[in-house]
């Protein structure tokens, strides 16, 4: 099951060409997945009141396909892909039918006073594992 985060390329997002800088798709994937997990009824915020720990980006890898431009209106599709000791995640950034980027993420779960790596807490494991896509694909 893929979530879908629909959102706007501002001028913010460019450079003076119109063009979405790089680092824009990464604001806009944290922006999905933290609004994939809120969807789910697991706000961020929650993980770290009640259980004092929270999700890290461990390892993240970009392929862009083409460009993002001002005033598009993007969807960014997010999929679990595997959710265990670290939470694998695909999610490809969208124009209409055309894909523009595919990032592969990687969430480590880190205690708030140590910043040790901890186990992920229930329920946002079971959710997730009940999320993973088939396949391998965000599609």
């Amino acid at each position: 099951m893929s979530h879908l985060f629909p959102i706007r390329v501002y001028f913010e997002d460019t450079d003076a060409g119109g063009v979405a800088y790089h680092a824009s798709y990464l604001r806009w994937a944290e922006r999905a997945r933290t609004e994939s997990l809120r969807d789910i009824g697991l706000p961020h915020s929650d993980m770290q009141r009640i259980h004092g720990c929270f999700l890290v980006v461990k390892r993240l890898a970009v392929e862009y396909a083409r460009p993002a431009r001002l005033d598009d209106l993007l969807v960014v599709r997010t999929g679990i892909l595997r959710a265990g000791a670290s939470v694998q995640l695909v999610q490809e950034v969208r124009r209409g039918e055309k894909g523009l980027a595919v990032l592969e993420v990687t969430l480590a779960c880190v205690d708030a006073a140590s910043l040790a790596p901890r186990r992920l807490p229930e329920p946002w494991l079971g959710a997730l594992r009940a999320r993973v896509i088939d396949g391998g694909s965000a599609r």
